[in-house]
């Protein structure tokens, strides 16, 4: 297959899996990048080639989104070494911004609480109670 032939392919299955919702979830963006490689193209290329496809065609690529909300996150935590409430909700219209709608409030929060906890960012409750624990219960993680 020839380098053009490969692009192609790789195109269309970008826009295969974002047809419907416009949207690349991690799985959707595994299943691409194992097709990548076994065509021979390296991980960092076909990330690359992804990205390019999905800001051509309007596609949000949810790695993108995941990381943009972890690099705020670390950056709030960095003041004072814990995410505060109104930081989280900062967090969360990131996350809902650019998503661009394709996730409802409920996802977009458990995005925003599993990088949390994925990345053990530490976080800043009132002296009687613990937002966290309360939005956690609300989205069904607790």
């Amino acid at each position: 297959m020839s380098l053009d032939e490969i692009k192609k392919e790789f195109t269309e299955q970008v826009k295969l899996r974002a047809y419907d919702d416009k949207y690349i979830d991690k799985g959707e963006e595994r299943e691409i990048l194992q097709l990548a490689l076994t065509r021979g193209v390296t991980v960092d290329s076909a990330r690359s080639a992804l990205g390019q496809v999905c800001e051509s065609n309007g596609y949000v690529l949810e790695s993108s989104v995941l990381r943009e909300v972890k690099e705020l996150l670390e950056i709030q935590a960095g003041n004072d070494g814990k995410i505060d409430q109104k930081e989280f909700n900062d967090a969360v219209a990131l996350a809902k911004r650019k998503t661009q709608g394709k996730k409802n409030d409920v996802a977009v929060k458990r995005m925003v609480c599993e990088i949390i906890d994925d990345n053990a960012f530490k976080i800043k409750t009132g002296m009687f109670s613990n937002w966290y624990a309360g939005v956690k219960k609300e989205i069904g993680l607790a």
